[in-house]
């Protein structure tokens, strides 16, 4: 299928679609014309994808576990380091949700002044 088609099934931007490709998490071919063609595989690729980023991973953490995501939701086969990655990003996550808070509690301070 071409960008358009892979766009209009996914509601993804073809901006964003050659993005994905440019990052490394989704594959096309190109034809004699130059045009982007996708495998009916990249419909899920990009659904997947987006659950993942919607999760708070970066692209380049989703290009090391992609590879181990099934269905759209996704799960996961828990390949080699897939778990110690996702614990890496969690502790990360946890660390800004900290600081955050931290930053947040100043602010309430400032507010409480008279």
């Amino acid at each position: 299928m071409l960008i358009g088609e892979l766009s209009r099934r996914t509601g993804v931007s073809s901006r964003l679609l050659r993005y994905y490709e440019a990052q490394g998490l989704l594959d096309a071919r190109r034809g004699s014309n130059g045009y982007r063609y996708y495998d009916e595989d990249s419909v899920l690729t990009v659904r997947q994808v987006r659950a993942l980023l919607k999760a708070g991973l970066s692209t380049e953490v989703i290009r090391s576990v992609l590879p181990c995501a099934r269905g759209e939701r996704p799960e996961f086969d828990w390949c080699a380091d897939l778990q110690a990655i996702l614990n890496g990003e969690l502790a990360a996550m946890d660390e800004r949700i900290d600081s955050l808070q931290r930053s947040r509690g100043a602010l309430v301070g400032y507010l409480a002044q008279p």
